[in-house]
């Protein structure tokens, strides 16, 4: 099994919000892979003491340790329970109602010997190659949808007919995208937050088959490397408008 993982911040004076981390637990084949991508807060930091990477680190590792020590529950039920925990160790200082609480995209992956299950939770993507070295991208693709009806997302977060990320309501674990794929049928996957598929969603100048042709062949490290080059080109966001002119940027490959 081959894993590598790479994540690096947007700007080197900004904390980096996102978390990556991969667990290969003992007693036989299987593993486990989360990536979370933190929303930026508001300036009132959403009404909340903590800032995102407390809130990520957290949310993060309970999600990494139930998804190896609980395989008896559905990866939904995995993130639930860790938005729960989570949720717990702030409610009591933290006004945990604002709709800017901090949050997260979430991506979660498990394998054993019979399947690879996933979750997908807002716009962070996974992308699984088959034996035949197809790719097929896993997207939660609410966002987009709205985008593309010229909505404006920003009040249409975490409510009825929008699009869901993992904050303080453990009910939104069941608005993921989820799935099993018989591990036969899964040959490598790969990771990755909307920072790091820039050059996809973005630019516009790579495809799915082709960022992920990149991460097998030189690693997490040369995607982020190719869309910092992409926002070096254009660091103003002026030609190619976008919300951040650099973002958080992180990558995992797991060859099964």
């Amino acid at each position: 099994m081959r894993i590598e993982t790479a994540t690096e911040p947007g700007r080197p004076d900004v904390p980096n919000e996102d978390f990556v981390a991969v667990a290969a637990p003992a007693g036989g084949r299987g593993g486990a892979v989360v990536l979370l991508d933190g929303v930026t807060p508001p300036p009132d930091n959403g009404g909340c003491a903590h800032s995102v990477p407390w809130f990520t680190t957290r949310l993060g590792g309970a999600l990494l340790e139930l998804s190896v020590s609980r395989p008896d529950l559905a990866l939904a039920a995995c993130l639930s329970t860790a938005i729960s925990r989570t949720a717990g160790l702030h409610r009591d200082s933290c006004d945990l109602s604002h709709p800017l609480t901090p949050q997260a995209t979430v991506v979660a992956v498990r394998w054993d010997a019979a399947a690879v299950e996933h979750l997908v939770l807002s716009d962070s993507a996974l992308l699984l190659e088959a034996p035949d070295g197809s790719v097929t991208p896993v997207l939660d693709d609410r966002i987009d949808r709205l985008r593309a009806a010229g909505r404006r997302v920003a009040p249409l977060r975490n409510v009825a007919g929008g699009f869901f990320t993992a904050a303080a309501d453990p009910a939104v674990a069941s608005r993921a995208v989820t799935g099993r794929t018989p591990v036969a049928e899964v040959r490598a996957l790969a990771a990755v937050t909307d920072g790091a598929a820039r050059g996809v969603e973005v630019f516009g100048s790579d495809d799915w088959p082709g960022l992920f042709a990149l991460v097998r062949k030189a690693g997490p490290h040369a995607l982020i490397a190719r869309v910092r080059a992409l926002e070096d080109a254009d660091p103003t966001g002026t030609a190619v408008p976008r919300g951040k002119p650099y973002d958080d940027a992180t990558a995992v490959l797991v060859e099964l």
